[in-house]
């Protein structure tokens, strides 16, 4: 009636009213009143909940979960409403359809204002609300005496290990999980209900913050291993500069439940940016269900598992692409746990400096992700909502969050003295007992655990981690052992065969060029086919059938091809058409899918959420646990990669070297200067270049249409794994100076330098060779030949690892050269000459000049004005080949 604006005065109850008529007008108003605040405990009874370990905030009646708001009074209390409906679209509260009002209120106090709070009024599925309140509402919220002495056994574990390491490794860091050790038992619950449940395997990813306490009582990791590393022993096998901090470690086990049951366990490695492993997980996860036979009663059989820190949860714009994954296609994993240990602290910020919501899970509401908060210093409650939220994962195959509010007994680190900013939550905590103290004491109020018996389990883990010490001490080695020096770098690997019959490449092309009967193809798309046959007729590819040639190859041959990237099933520049939509109907069809085997070849091409840095997360997640699989993520322009150079610096770059990780991860990235702006014109290969070392990646700008191809296929036909960045065209795409005879693909492979192959030169009389890589490269050998310059031009076709003995081999064809001109279109500062000079001085300054002919050193890429980007290119084309005497001033 309120919301009408009608006072509920003038229709409420009173002892006045008179007459039949009246009565049951009262009787339907209260009725209306008490089912308004079922709702309400449902909507907003976690406001009152009892969440807080640290108590800093008692939670106050609020107004909406007042019965007296709603004017009814102890009298109603013994008076007997309707809760619900069996077949209405909200559940009966406790599953009775009538009860006493104060019966209902004591139902869902226990469900929703204990010291569980559950958020699940922003579902928009009336089903998935149901299902919640049918598995919180008149539920135990006790766990039986099996689950209690699990549970503080867990807890004695998680306890013991963090005083241990205190004891034993004063002021190393550990990144402890004192005040939050009830993950442990919420983390064993979820496991235990996967494995139990006959999943395949679980995948976890998290911060540094209790990970070493999660990898010794979750993941299986040993006493010994864990104490080697604080020893700091070193591995002889170590080489210098190799490995990672402990606590960023990543390690594979076996979880087995209670019944016996196992469940294959990952955890993966992360750096020290707190939230940049979630889509690598998700892209793991993504990969191993690829990988299993299709089974309808298996669905989604492999677990993620996301743990966060509150302040990373809600500060880190990668949380909110990851959980935008959930649910597209093409990334799905049947939804996620995510578990928020809610310290209630970032490093030393507090929450209402470090976010704007009233949770830092606010941000899953997005995907309508239901909330569970809890207790931290309950670890019963921890275990009930874990298992709720298995239960809801398994039933909707939506992502779940379950934010464990708890509190952070040290400061980042066991060094930081958090006191200096927090005086009087630390106050507060210094008197803390800890979870488990709190939770024996509980155990023994209630008669199910005497005194000594928990004291004693607790020194039994003690007595086993002393044993493992001593033993790791004992064996240590009598001698320093020290790491050897950096193996020299492979550099260019040999050659590989990727050429491909010409009966397979015909085969393909017709694959690629049928459509199902009845399919009305676009009219524009119709005359690019024809042209495209045209072109094949005449014995030639361009790039994008040379991209398609060497995909349909592939799953020829047995191995899966998976694509994704912005606007990637088309092509940003209308290039690839994969994916070919019916111009009456828009169905879709994809002609390569016809090669496939599957399930053991597939091929998936998806458009991706206009994300970076989680996109290109998941697929180099993906490509760690798939390695056979071609895994290629595709920027709609170079420059977008910037968005994602987390995962390329901590991970792409770095994985091997720090965690023996190995990735064949390839990333497209549009890269050329065609006088379109700054923001779209380089891909940035300077920043690439700066990271390369130890052979860690590949940075190749391939010029021709079967260079692409034999690129492609070397990435999965050799046996090495390396992640390879390739500087794509735009023009390029149907410029037909980019094209090649298609028996260029039936035979050879990659060439890392395409030498000079014009006919009219002369070798003897060149005396310059210039060397330029991607779009320039294609330009200066069409200056050269429209000038008739005695200059020979090689394009750089593999930037890293360098190629040396190419380049040399190519200079030995000029017997009278003097000099090497590095040209690029990049600014000074960008492309590849500040990595590239360093080659050629070394291998070649003592003989010949080298100089280079750019753009000046600039702040940004590129201009913005076409006409001036055309006297630049002209400008640099033109002092590439211009005699000695001739040469401007600032670009020699």
């Amino acid at each position: 009636f309120r919301s009408i604006g009608v006072p509920y005065e003038a229709v409420r109850w009173r002892q006045d009213v008179v007459g039949d008529e009246g009565r049951e007008t009262a009787q339907v108003v209260k009725q209306m009143q008490v089912s308004t605040l079922i709702n309400m405990y449902r909507v907003r009874g976690h406001l009152i909940a009892d969440l807080d370990p640290l108590s800093a905030n008692p939670p106050e009646m609020h107004a909406e979960l007042d019965p007296a708001t709603y004017g009814l009074t102890i009298w109603d209390l013994d008076r007997e409403f309707l809760t619900g409906s069996e077949n209405g679209i909200y559940a009966p509260v406790g599953g009775v359809t009538h009860q006493r009002l104060g019966d209902l209120l004591h139902v869902l106090r226990d469900a929703y204002c204990r010291t569980i709070g559950i958020e699940f009024g922003h579902i928009q599925e009336p089903e998935e609300k149901r299902w919640i309140q049918e598995h919180v509402e008149g539920q135990s919220i006790r766990v039986d005496v099996a689950d209690q002495r699990h549970i503080l056994t867990k807890l004695n574990g998680a306890e013991a290990l963090e005083k241990f390491l205190a004891t034993k490794y004063l002021g190393q860091k550990r990144f402890g999980l004192e005040g939050a050790e009830a993950l442990i038992p919420l983390l064993d619950a979820i496991l235990e209900q996967a494995a139990d449940n006959g999943m395949d395997s679980a995948v976890l990813g998290m911060p540094h913050r209790g990970r070493l306490n999660v990898l010794a009582n979750i993941v299986g990791k040993s006493y010994d291993q864990l104490f080697r590393e604080f020893e700091g022993y070193v591995d002889p096998d170590s080489i210098q500069g190799s490995g990672d901090v402990k606590y960023h470690l990543g390690q594979e086990g076996t979880f087995t439940s209670r019944e016996g049951a196992a469940l294959p366990l990952a955890l993966a490695a992360n750096p020290s940016h707190l939230e940049a492993v979630d889509p690598v997980v998700e892209g793991m996860v993504r990969a191993r269900m690829d990988q299993i036979p299709h089974d309808r009663n298996r669905r989604f059989p492999v677990l993620p598992v996301l743990m966060h820190g509150d302040a990373a949860f809600a500060g880190q714009g990668v949380v909110a692409e990851t959980l935008n994954l959930s649910l597209i296609k093409g990334y799905r994993v049947g939804g996620t746990i995510h578990v928020i240990v809610n310290n209630q602290l970032g490093f030393t910020t507090p929450p209402e400096s470090a976010r704007s919501s009233e949770y830092p899970t606010d941000i899953a509401k997005a995907v309508q992700a239901p909330i569970l908060h809890v207790n931290g210093d309950d670890p019963e409650a921890c275990v009930r909502v874990a298992r709720l939220a298995f239960a809801y994962r398994q039933q909707f195959h939506k992502d779940v969050v379950i934010d464990m509010v708890c509190y952070r007994r040290h400061g980042h680190n066991e060094g930081d003295d958090p006191s200096y900013t927090q005086p009087l939550m630390y106050r507060k905590i210094d008197g803390l007992r800890s979870v488990r103290k709190r939770y024996v004491e509980t155990l023994v109020r209630r008669g199910d655990l005497t005194l000594d018996k928990a004291e004693q389990a607790l020194e039994d883990f003690h007595t086993r981690m002393q044993a493992a010490l001593d033993d790791t001490r004992q064996s240590a080695p009598a001698d320093e052992v020290v790491a050897a020096p950096h193996p020299p770098n492979r550099g260019v690997l040999p050659h590989v065969a990727t050429g491909v019959a010409r009966p397979e490449l015909d085969r393909v092309f017709a694959t690629l060029d049928s459509l199902p009967e009845g399919f009305t193809i676009h009219p524009k798309l119709a005359k690019q086919h024809d042209a495209r046959r045209r072109m094949y007729d005449d014995g030639e590819v361009d790039w994008s059938l040379a991209e398609s040639l060497a995909f349909g190859s592939l799953l020829v041959e047995g191995t899966s091809v998976r694509l994704a990237g912005q606007d990637s099933r088309r092509g940003t520049f209308s290039q690839r058409h994969s994916t070919l939509f019916d111009y009456d109907n828009g169905a879709e069809v994809v002609p390569l899918q016809q090669l496939e085997d599957p399930p053991a070849t597939m091929l998936w091409i998806y458009d991706s959420l206009l994300s970076e840095y989680a996109a290109l997360g998941f697929e180099y997640g993906y490509s760690v646990v798939s390695p056979e699989t071609l895994v290629i993520w595709e920027a709609q322009f170079g420059d977008f990669s910037n968005g994602a150079q987390i995962i390329i610096d901590g991970f792409i770059v770095a994985a091997e070297d720090k965690w023996d990780q190995t990735s064949g991860l390839v990333m497209l990235l549009p890269h050329g200067y065609e006088g379109q702006g700054p923001e779209h014109s380089s891909a940035r290969l300077e920043r690439f270049l700066t990271l390369c070392a130890e052979d860690n990646i590949q940075v190749c700008q391939p010029t021709t249409a079967a260079q692409y191809f034999h690129l492609l296929r070397r990435q999965v036909r050799r046996s090495v794994r390396k992640p390879l960045v390739v500087a794509t065209p735009k023009s390029g795409l149907r410029d037909k100076r980019w094209r090649s005879p298609i028996d260029a693909c039936v035979v050879g492979s990659f060439e890392e330098l395409l030498g000079d192959s014009s006919s009219s030169l002369d070798p003897v009389k060149v005396h310059r060779l210039v060397l330029a890589s991607g779009k320039v490269a294609v330009e200066a050998r069409t200056w050269r030949d429209q000038h008739d310059a005695d200059v020979a031009v090689a394009s750089v076709e593999q930037l890293y690892p360098w190629p040396y003995e190419a380049v040399a081999k190519e200079l030995s064809r000029y017997p009278n050269c003097t000099e090497i001109v590095w040209l690029q279109e990049e600014p000074e500062n960008m492309g590849a000459w500040n990595t590239v000079k360093g080659r050629l001085f070394e291998a070649h300054g003592d003989a010949l000049e080298v100089r280079r002919v750019s753009r000046p050193d600039e702040g940004s890429p590129a201009t913005g004005s076409h006409t001036i980007h055309a006297q630049e290119q002209q400008m640099i084309l033109t002092t590439a080949f211009a005699p000695p005497t001739d040469r401007r001033a600032g670009n020699g």
